[in-house]
């Protein structure tokens, strides 16, 4: 019977995250964090641009329906 202070079997202890996890969940928190504020940028710009061409603004409802999806997928 296992001894519940030996690290279980392939990983680290539970409870712990070895430096090499913690560098490639930030990196990957960085990612996200950094397409969310490029997306927030674009809607920005989307929302700013007036136009009283129908299909322009089409155009722009269109891209700020995908661009609010987006950043709904990123969380």
């Amino acid at each position: 019977m296992a001894n519940a202070t030996e690290p279980r079997a392939g990983g680290p202890p539970e409870g712990h995250i070895s430096e090499e996890m913690r560098r490639v969940a930030f990196q990957k928190h960085a990612v996200i964090e950094r397409q969310k504020h490029a997306l927030s940028l674009q809607r920005e710009h989307i929302l700013s641009q007036r136009t009283s061409h129908p299909a322009r603004r089409a155009s722009l409802e269109a891209a700020l329906a995908q661009i609010e999806s987006q950043l709904v997928a990123l969380g």
